[in-house]
């Protein structure tokens, strides 16, 4: 009964863990939309800009504001370049405000601001730090959502499986395997599937770029392979809770960092950190 009961905290603990590292993931990542509060004439807006766009159209851009005495502008440009801002009007639309940048290749950035003209004034967003949009190609779903899972289910069970080698549960032998099988699915298989469709390429990590994304993915891999391994012949739990938590660090860092960029003047896709060095 108390084993049981070990078992469940052991899951529940996990899972908590899991959610959290998603949750940081989530709100400090490139990928998401970035949340803001305004005011514009003494009320309170919550608006969205987009920071990812996947397809081959514009990217929208609408808020929700009734006022119509609000009306907008949008400025954008190419990113990174010293090209001059192209600025349009935001149209209303009922209680929207609506815009949208034009699509741009897979990998391809644009840099944007607001300006919202009001009664009593003008309103400048971002406009000495602007938002920063990458664009990628659709993914299919067959492709994406087994990707989502075997990934989440990978980072789960290797939560999981650190807690109870920590507790020296013979278990965590088998659980590593386990582990490691979601990650060769979810990481090794359908990850370059995912970046194939996104962005053109399979892999863009060692040793062929720099993409962190990619190369965070073949860090926890191998980390996995090493634990595994070292447990086949007789129980080594410490190397299987130092892949959990090798695991846990670079999954909680935020997706699709120093990802692939486009480099407008050559048409090439430059990828990872190695653009930290020519930009």
């Amino acid at each position: 009964m108390m084993k049981t009961l070990n078992i469940k905290l052991y899951w529940l603990l996990a899972i908590i863990i899991t959610l959290a590292a998603a949750y940081y993931q989530r709100k400090t990542g490139p990928t998401y939309a970035k949340e803001i509060n305004i005011t514009l004439d003494g009320r309170k807006y919550d608006i969205e800009l987009p920071r990812s766009h996947a397809g081959d159209d514009a990217c929208p851009v609408e808020f929700e504001i009734p006022d119509e005495d609000v009306q907008g502008k949008l400025f954008y440009r190419k990113y990174p370049t010293n090209e001059n801002w192209q600025a349009i009007l935001l149209k209303r639309n009922g209680e929207l405000l609506t815009g949208s940048l034009p699509h741009q290749p897979p990998a391809g950035k644009l840099e944007y601001f607001l300006e919202f003209s009001t009664r009593n004034g003008d309103l400048d967003l971002y406009e000495n730090n602007p938002v920063i949009i990458r664009f990628r190609g659709s993914v299919p779903g067959n492709v994406l959502l087994p990707h989502i899972f075997f990934i989440f289910a990978a980072m789960l069970l290797s939560n999981f499986t650190g807690i109870i080698a920590f507790m020296k549960h013979p278990k965590q032998r088998l659980y590593g395997r386990i582990t490691l099988a979601l990650l060769l699915l979810g990481g090794m298989i359908f990850g370059p599937l995912v970046q194939f469709h996104a962005f053109g390429e399979y892999w863009t990590g060692i040793p062929f770029g720099w993409d962190l994304t990619d190369n965070k993915t073949l860090i926890a891999f191998l980390f996995w392979m090493m634990a595994v391994a070292g447990n086949r012949k007789r129980e080594k739990p410490s190397l299987t809770v130092l892949a959990t938590i090798i695991m846990l660090i670079i999954f909680s860092i935020p997706h699709s960092m120093f990802g692939s960029e486009l480099d407008h003047e050559t048409g090439e896709v430059i990828s990872g950190m190695v653009q930290l060095f020519l930009f």
